[in-house]
């Protein structure tokens, strides 16, 4: 214990010795311990100050975009979109990928194309039909409106199964079914004249679920504001169909036969449904090729809003009926269905008896307002995306697209009762068709606008009313045409019917949520 008392004093008494040899030094060395803290500190104020400096300058770039763009800020900083030295900068993926969005829009297009064009083969067909069979002029409306009388039933039930199951698989089984009655046709009106209206029944119950499958689609695919674009492609599609159909059924029944342009489309409709089938999802969260800067441009573009369960039930008839908006959709589609299928049903008729042109020339007359009415509706729905992303009302848009969409071809059948050649016939109803593809732009989204989970279900019934109106049109222009021997008289009530669904639709329509 002695030896090591003795060995611990003096190595406590050498540490003293030189701490008072060298105090600075020592002094410098306690020093830094403290300082070394307090540096880190300051480091890492530092670093939070940077950081937060950066999020400002990002937030405040976001903002100015979203002002350029006239977006919102939250799309803006979804698409990853920045403004950096007085340049727009786009923040993007590795490689140059066609947004998902945009095959799923094609793909619609393309199949509408074919559900308006399966139509059409028929309009063109009855003619030499009519003519082979001895069909009257009122049968002969009977024969068109035929189509019609499985529209109006499968119209609610396909909304609702729309709504249910997605728009992928009941679209699916629709094309393939209305491609089979396609098929069969030629068939039917070769055997007898109760097979054929039978067949061309089922045809129509196949292609009710279309147009509420289309709707129901895009709404989940597409942002508020490329919602109208997103529909005008689709309907500009539709509108291609009854060019390609009048165009290529005259010449297929002059060199092939009856059986020739239905055997085409029907095999086209087949093999559109074996490329939907492996290449699109109801959501586009549940797809597989959709990139992650996409789906989320997507969800910051859509209304906030809680989904139901699929498994809830749709609401009443009697709660939809009991609401203002729901009787504004409704007599909009009435009328647009009402003038719709005249001018569909009955325009190569009217260019053949009204100014004697035989059927070749009749179908060229007859395609150019279609074709024109494809590109106006795609303007239509540009034109309502801007003013809704420049501060405009969803309502206000909408009231204005379904003005012009009705007041345009009001005034241009009443002029049409005055055109003296098949040209000047063919510029009014072009006109017609042209300002009537701005309802695309109105009723036709006004669904998604006021019922967003039940608009499925809300197109159906709508479309059920619409289609009752366009079987009483169809089959009146014919009665009509039988006993007043022109078609001034029904071109007169059609156009104040759209005067009349004017008025009502600017007063009680809204582009604000009901349901």
């Amino acid at each position: 214990m002695a030896t090591a008392s003795s060995v611990t004093s003096p190595q406590h008494s050498s540490c003293f010795s030189r701490f008072r040899r060298d105090p600075a030094a020592n002094r410098e060395t306690l020093l830094s311990f403290g300082l070394r803290s307090r540096h880190n500190q300051i480091r890492c104020e530092s670093l939070r100050s940077s950081s937060e400096s950066r999020v400002t300058r990002r937030g405040e770039a976001v903002v100015t975009a979203a002002k350029k763009r006239h977006q919102s800020p939250e799309r803006c900083a979804a698409e990853g979109i920045l403004i950096g030295g007085g340049e727009v900068e786009v923040a993007r993926e590795v490689g140059t990928l066609i947004p998902e969005r945009m095959k799923v829009v094609m793909l619609t297009a393309c199949m509408m194309c074919l559900c308006n064009a399966d139509r059409v083969v028929m309009s063109v067909a009855v003619v030499p039909l009519a003519e082979k069979l001895g069909w009257s002029s009122s049968f002969l409306g009977v024969v068109q409106s035929s189509f019609l009388w499985g529209y109006i039933f499968s119209s609610v039930i396909g909304g609702a199964l729309v709504d249910r199951y997605g728009g992928k698989r009941v679209l699916a089984w629709g094309v393939a079914l209305w491609s089979f009655a396609t098929l069969l046709t030629p068939w039917a009106a070769a055997h007898s004249t109760v097979a054929l209206l039978c067949v061309r029944a089922f045809f129509g119950l196949a292609e009710g679920v279309a147009m509420p499958s289309m709707t129901t689609l895009l709404s989940r695919w597409f942002p508020m504001d490329e919602r109208a674009s997103a529909v005008g492609i689709s309907m500009a599609g539709f509108h291609m169909g009854n060019v390609v159909g009048l165009l290529l059924t005259p010449l297929m029944l002059s060199s092939i036969g009856i059986s020739g342009p239905f055997i085409l489309f029907a095999s086209l409709g087949l093999l559109w449904v074996s490329t939907w089938a492996s290449g699109v999802t109801n959501n586009p969260q549940d797809s597989p090729f959709i990139t992650r800067s996409e789906l989320r441009q997507i969800q910051a573009g859509k209304p906030v809003h809680h989904p139901t369960s699929s498994s809830k039930p749709n609401p009443s008839l009697r709660l939809l009926l009991s609401k203002l908006p729901t009787w504004a959709i409704i007599f909009a589609n009435v009328t647009n269905n009402w003038g719709y299928f005249v001018l569909l049903s009955w325009m190569p008729v009217y260019f053949q008896t009204v100014f004697n042109v035989n059927l070749k020339q009749a179908a060229w007359f007859s395609a150019l307002p279609w074709a024109t009415m494809a590109v106006s509706g795609y303007f239509a729905g540009s034109a309502s995306d801007f003013l809704i992303r420049t501060g405009h009302s969803v309502t206000s848009v909408r009231k204005i697209m379904q003005s012009i969409g009705f007041m345009g071809p009001g005034l241009s059948l009443l002029c049409l009762n005055y055109a003296k050649s098949p040209s000047c016939a063919a510029i009014l109803m072009t006109v017609a068709l042209s300002l009537s593809s701005f309802s695309q732009a109105g009723f036709l989204l006004n669904m998604q606008d006021i019922a967003p989970e039940y608009a499925g279900f809300l197109h159906g019934i709508s479309n059920c009313a619409g289609t009752l109106a366009a079987i009483v049109s169809t089959i009146g222009t014919g009665y009509f045409v039988q006993w007043l021997g022109s078609f001034q008289a029904f071109l007169t009530v059609t156009a104040f019917l759209y005067f009349a669904t004017t008025v009502f639709w600017i007063l009680f329509a809204t582009g604000e949520r009901v349901f």
